[in-house]
């Protein structure tokens, strides 16, 4: 835990906050949800399968949320990149959260574990 908080901590505002709403409201959708540190970033994981990251681009430092099967989501608001299975969810951390896009594409995310089109273990 101690890392954990260390990495939420240790963030300046207005991304300290940013990221600890963006924490809450992921552990809010499913209490299958477990946290913690990989590759120096919060993962959230849905029954020992990891299905999201919490990060920071590194030119503008806003945080976003990092959907490992992004490639299974369709949503305008979500951007691949040059990745090939992941997608962002981009947030600044200076306007409100759009919470209800945001908790619509947490459950598109969780429903592919959940429905067993990814296998959980």
């Amino acid at each position: 835990m101690l890392e954990l908080d260390n990495f939420y901590l240790s963030k300046q505002e207005p991304n300290k906050s940013c990221l600890l709403a963006l924490r809450t409201i992921i552990l809010k959708q499913d209490e299958l949800i477990t946290e913690t540190i990989k590759y120096g970033s919060p993962c959230f994981s849905y029954r020992n399968k990891m299905f999201c990251f919490l990060w920071q681009d590194k030119k503008t430092e806003y945080p976003y949320v990092l959907f490992v099967e992004g490639k299974r989501l369709h949503h305008p608001q979500l951007i691949a990149g040059n990745r090939k299975r992941m997608k962002v969810f981009k947030v600044n951390p200076n306007e409100d959260i759009e919470i209800e896009t945001l908790v619509l594409l947490l459950n598109e995310a969780l429903n592919l574990y959940r429905n067993g089109t990814i296998r959980t273990k």
